[in-house]
């Protein structure tokens, strides 16, 4: 007598992705942000990273086009619980941006044009793991999406992946960002649910 039965399949795939507790999927991408949309020309615009000795790095919009580009496909979770999954992106890596500045730092704080700020264990900019993306999906971002550029930090929930960014400060010591003074957790995690302080 056979132990299997005749037929039998094993249990039914599911066909809904694997979310992070909490969340639901969305097709569209909703817009969310702590203010006004910044307008940034693009002959004004730098990134510049600052190290914790005071040495900056800076790069001009065609300084920052020249460099190695990369198109991840990745997913995106919002600490509003939606997540958009396979979004399309072109950008640089941090790996690339950070590939020859000297830093004892093992924390960054990222600033936006606009005054926005969040900050991230640096280690999570690294290892292919960060962006600095200034297109989406095939087109140049929307500024309403953080245009002309933004981080991209697909791991942790997107608060993290800072809209508009300017810059990294590279420090010694944790500094919270905007949301982070405002209760948000420090690291946000999806999968942990870290979405404010204590979780």
């Amino acid at each position: 007598m056979g132990i299997v039965s005749p037929g039998f399949q094993g249990r039914p795939r599911s066909s809904q992705p694997s979310l992070p507790p909490g969340q639901y999927l969305t097709e569209d991408f909703p817009v969310l942000s702590a203010g006004p949309t910044p307008r940034v020309s693009l002959d004004n615009w730098e990134f510049v990273v600052t190290t914790e000795a005071g040495a900056e790095h800076r790069w001009s919009w065609s300084e920052m086009l020249a460099l190695p580009n990369e198109t991840p496909t990745v997913d995106i979770h919002c600490v509003t619980r939606w997540s958009k999954l396979q979004t399309n992106w072109k950008g640089v890596s941090l790996d690339t941006l950070l590939a020859e500045v000297e830093t004892a730092a093992d924390y960054a704080l990222v600033h936006s044009y606009g005054g926005y700020t969040t900050n991230l264990p640096l280690e999570d900019l690294l290892d292919g793991q960060a962006w600095l993306v200034h297109q989406y999906e095939g087109g140049e971002l929307p500024a309403e999406h953080g245009g002309p550029a933004r981080l991209l930090v697909p791991h942790l929930y997107f608060w993290k992946s800072a809209k508009w960014v300017r810059g990294i400060q590279l420090m010694l010591t944790d500094e919270p960002g905007f949301w982070e003074t405002a209760g948000y957790h420090d690291y946000g995690d999806p999968w942990r649910e870290q979405r404010y302080q204590g979780d």
